[in-house]
């Protein structure tokens, strides 16, 4: 066998490990548990799990989907995340050869457990736990600055990821700001969030569109900087904010500013970047106040209006493939939403499902075929 399919291979056994404990991150991480210790355990019995309990796939099957100690069935989900990370590792490897990208196919597969992982926390809680997902803007900067630094080429440099993280994070909260203004009937937010949130992010948006992503985000943050001078929150009207990008945009395929295109670009960049500052804070203010008091249900302090885990995740997606890619899996996400949502109304299902899953499938779309599709599409245009 040659070389890269040894390696296919190997990524393929090391997906199966990763795969277990994707499932240790799947269980412990919505429930705030050290995801170390103790070690593995049965969830029912709390019987700590032997070497023979703990091989991929084939422990679930020759225990025929129960615990050894309790006989307490085990869910299903266990193999299938297993199964689906050894798969999804060797697709990549076989796509996008170790020997040749390096640093690059190795950040692929961790953008995928974090997809999945992501994915199934969501259908099981309706949240993207930030643990997840702001670190792994982080990491998908490092993996662009070793991207750069190797040359690989067809994934993102650091440029590319920071620009791909902002404008992930951009585009899914400007499409919130907007929904919810409309829902809203164009009122203003009841109670604003202390001392940073949306208000902050909307004139974000408005000050990119003028100033550019940095400078915009600067404004951003220099009026979190006032509500914590002030001891409370400066209002910002939204008819001001929003209503004035509309108008900005406006001006700009008029001919007027920066340009249409760089109006739009400087906006989302800039809302993206006072979001993750946003993503951090609150995460950090929750995590402090739920050490110190104990507390586990404080909609004030956890403030559930600044989670926006769809946000956080679309930066992660960002950050690993670029800003192409990444429209790319918006685009599958919305399609395959929307599709979900027919049959949904078809069979009158009542299941809820949130948009983290269709937005992690249109990521894996847009990691595994992402560069056939992108050329394809510019060779149509003749780009």
């Amino acid at each position: 066998m040659t070389p890269d399919v040894l390696l296919v291979i190997f990524a393929g056994l090391l997906g199966l490990l990763v795969g277990s404990f994707s499932n240790v991150l799947i269980w412990r991480l919505p429930r705030g548990e050290n995801i170390a210790f103790p070690p593995s355990h049965c969830p029912n019995c709390d019987h700590r799990l032997g070497v023979a309990d703990l091989v991929p796939v084939f422990s679930w099957l020759s225990l025929g989907g129960k615990c050894r100690y309790c006989k307490s069935p085990i869910k299903a989900r266990y193999p299938v995340v297993e199964l689906l990370t050894g798969i999804g590792y060797a697709a990549i490897a076989a796509l996008f050869p170790p020997l040749t990208v390096g640093w690059g196919a190795l950040g692929l597969m961790v953008l995928f457990t974090l997809l999945l992982v992501g994915s199934a926390i969501d259908l099981d809680t309706y949240t993207i736990p930030d643990e997840l997902t702001l670190p792994g803007v982080a990491l998908g900067v490092l993996f662009g600055f070793l991207n750069g630094q190797a040359g690989v080429e067809g994934l993102p440099d650091l440029a590319g990821a920071v620009q791909g993280a902002l404008l992930g994070a951009g585009v899914v909260v400007a499409i919130n700001q907007f929904g919810s203004w409309v829902l809203r009937r164009f009122r203003e937010r009841s109670f604003p969030e202390f001392p940073i949130g949306y208000q902050q992010i909307s004139l974000g948006l408005l000050a990119g569109a003028w100033l550019g992503p940095w400078w915009g985000a600067g404004v951003g943050l220099l009026s979190t900087l006032v509500n914590v001078a002030a001891r409370r929150v400066i209002r910002i009207p939204e008819l001001l904010t929003l209503g004035g990008l509309l108008v900005s945009v406006m001006l700009g395929s008029a001919g007027y500013g920066p340009g249409m295109i760089l109006m739009v670009q400087g906006a989302l960049a800039a809302a993206g970047a006072v979001s993750l500052a946003c993503g951090v804070y609150w995460w950090l203010h929750w995590r402090r106040h739920r050490e110190d008091d104990g507390a586990t249900d404080d909609t004030q302090v956890d403030a559930s209006a600044m989670g926006f885990g769809d946000v956080k995740l679309a930066a992660v997606i960002g950050a690993f493939l670029g800003w192409e890619r990444l429209l790319l899996a918006l685009v599958v996400a919305v399609f395959a939403g929307a599709i979900f949502g027919v049959v949904q109304l078809a069979t009158r299902s009542e299941n809820r499902v949130k948009f983290g899953p269709f937005l992690a499938l249109g990521a894996v779309v847009a990691l595994l075929w992402g560069g056939a599709l992108i050329g394809g599409y510019r060779e149509m245009l003749g780009l």
